[in-house]
């Protein structure tokens, strides 16, 4: 007798409840378990039950959808605190006078 719990969908058909731009972004993942005419493979045969090993597939299915429903949050750049641009033209001012200073002396 087989536990093994198998669960092969397809990203059309058994995705119809979620909104396409969690289907693009499942098959835009590149998962190893992703067929290429996108039907998504999940095996489950880690317990001894069918039913276990079933809702095991279906808790995998909805981390996988969560997943790939995150999105990246947006970096804004940061601006420089005044201490480093102080730093900054401190040293560009040091390094001005030491150039300055490499001419010809004259008496």
């Amino acid at each position: 007798m087989s536990t093994r719990c198998p669960a092969p969908c397809t990203c059309a058909s058994t995705f119809s409840s979620l909104p396409e731009f969690y289907k693009e972004r499942l098959l835009a993942l590149r998962d190893s378990r992703i067929t290429g005419d996108g039907v998504l493979i999940i095996k489950a045969q880690q317990y001894r039950t069918q039913e276990q090993n079933r809702a095991d597939a279906l808790a995998r299915l909805t981390e996988l959808i969560i997943t790939a429903g995150k999105t990246e949050k947006k970096c804004c750049p940061t601006k420089p605190n005044f201490g480093s641009k102080t730093r900054r033209l401190e040293g560009k001012a040091r390094r001005s006078t030491v150039k300055a200073g490499r001419g010809k002396v004259e008496f």
